[in-house]
């Protein structure tokens, strides 16, 4: 039990575990000060505030009350900075400053920098540590004045800054919170500009930093050889980008057209609506489904066919090694790939020419157990402690909640302490969970015995 807590003795994946836990305690407790509040802020207690933080370091939006209406000009400040935070991690964040400072870092926080930023080789560990912040504040970078555009008008110039800040950092991290009130982006349900550089945000958060990679050396390779390469230009990403692109676009067009079907005669979403606002509303809400929590629909109004498909998106979630939740798009594929070599009677799992290691497979289904596991406990509890909500709105809230999404079919402001606890327990292990389950896959392991094979019935 001494060794639990004794940082030097700690495996890595305890060490990130930490990591995000003292950010949520100090967070939570820098929240909960009075002088981070309006004045005329509703009641709210430190259960709530912890809350709040637990859910946007765990990047998931999730809220028992609206940010906006509660925290002033410095309490979003510091919002801003735990949704950064959470999105990009304190390892990565305390990594920066040794490079930054010059200071050399031992081969064992090299390793917790690897595993924070999920990535599997010591070789330009710098270059790509600073390749992050690049992309973070690029893309953040580009969002914010196409967002001015509609709020400067909106809101005024110091505020319409403030809240195209507060909503790209919120968008790229994945977060999902927004300071408009308690109609968050209700109103902006048919702006293309928001809706679309929201959209953006989302995506390019979800891509993951390794596809970022692979698409700007690609992106050069294209510029310095002129236009001739621009047929090879998919050879020059890896077979881990291409899956990760190519499942990204599957999932955006089928979850928007299906969205769309279902929900097409209903005259409460976007029954009414023409053609093209129709479209717009279908895709927003497949893309905010992959972990970002924005929503511009009442889903206590959606079809409970829409709702299971959302379930499904979310619980998929975006690529690994980005700022989006769930159990990766590259799980997803590979448990395709595996069902369709089955089916097709091949031996190997393939993908583009390729082979994917046995141990590969076994880490994805590993994960998928741990995740699925987790979900089941976490929405039994809520089904004991929450008997007089409607249980597939629990179970909504519990998959929005692991898979650090924060939609609600407007359950979360009706928790109980308990209910409230265990959706906290179910964002951290959405947002921490899969690192250290990944990471624990990846660390070595001692040699396989060998055992004659046998055989098990399946059905």
């Amino acid at each position: 039990m001494k060794d639990f807590f004794n940082l030097k003795a700690m495996p890595i994946t305890r060490k990130l575990s930490f990591s995000f836990l003292a950010v949520i305690l100090i967070g939570s407790l820098l929240l909960s000060l009075p002088i981070f509040h309006y004045a005329n802020a509703p009641h709210t207690t430190y259960l709530d505030h912890l809350f709040i933080t637990v859910s946007m370091v765990c990047v998931t939006g999730l809220s028992v009350f609206a940010v906006g209406d509660v925290y002033n000009g410095w309490g979003q400040v510091v919002c801003m900075l735990l949704m950064q935070i959470g999105g990009l991690g304190l390892v990565t964040l305390i990594s920066l400053s040794y490079y930054a400072l010059k200071q050399k870092m031992s081969l064992k926080q090299q390793s917790l920098l690897q595993s924070a930023i999920i990535y599997d080789t010591a070789d330009q560990l710098k270059d790509y540590l600073f390749l992050i912040f690049k992309v973070t504040f690029a893309v953040e970078g580009i969002a914010v004045p196409l967002l001015m555009i509609d709020f400067i008008p909106r809101f005024g110039l110091g505020h319409g800054i403030f809240n195209s800040i507060f909503l790209a950092v919120s968008a790229f991290c994945n977060a999902g919170f927004d300071n408009f009130g308690s109609t968050s982006l209700a109103s902006f349900k048919l702006n293309p500009l928001v809706n679309l550089v929201i959209s953006f945000l989302i995506i390019a958060g979800g891509l993951g930093f390794g596809v970022w990679k692979d698409l700007l050396a690609a992106g050069r390779k294209l510029l310095t050889k002129g236009p001739k390469t621009s047929k090879t230009f998919s050879r020059a990403l890896s077979n881990h980008s291409r899956l990760v692109l190519q499942t990204t676009g599957l999932l955006l067009v089928g979850g928007t057209v299906l969205s769309w079907v279902l929900e097409l005669g209903n005259p409460k979403t976007i029954g009414q609506l023409n053609v093209f606002q129709q479209g717009l509303v279908s895709f927003f809400q497949t893309v905010t489904m992959r972990t970002a929590g924005f929503s511009t629909l009442d889903y206590t109004q959606t079809d409970a066919s829409t709702n299971l498909v959302y379930i499904i998106q979310m619980l998929i979630g975006g690529a690994p090694g980005g700022t989006a939740g769930g159990f990766k798009i590259t799980v997803a594929a590979i448990i395709f790939l595996l069902f369709k070599a089955e089916l097709s009677g091949q031996s190997q799992v393939t993908y583009h020419f390729r082979v994917i290691s046995s141990r590969l497979v076994r880490q994805t289904l590993t994960v998928l157990v741990f995740f699925f596991g987790t979900l089941i406990v976490g929405y039994l509890l809520l089904l004991e402690l929450e008997p007089q909500l409607n249980p597939f709105a629990l179970f909504f809230e519990a998959s929005s909640a692991l898979a650090t999404v924060g939609v609600t079919m407007n359950v979360t402001t009706h928790l109980s302490t308990g209910g409230r606890l265990v959706v906290m327990v179910l964002m951290f292990l959405g947002r921490v969970g899969p690192i250290t389950v990944l990471m624990s896959l990846m660390q070595k392991t001692k040699k396989d015995i060998q055992y004659a094979e046998t055989d098990i019935i399946l059905g």
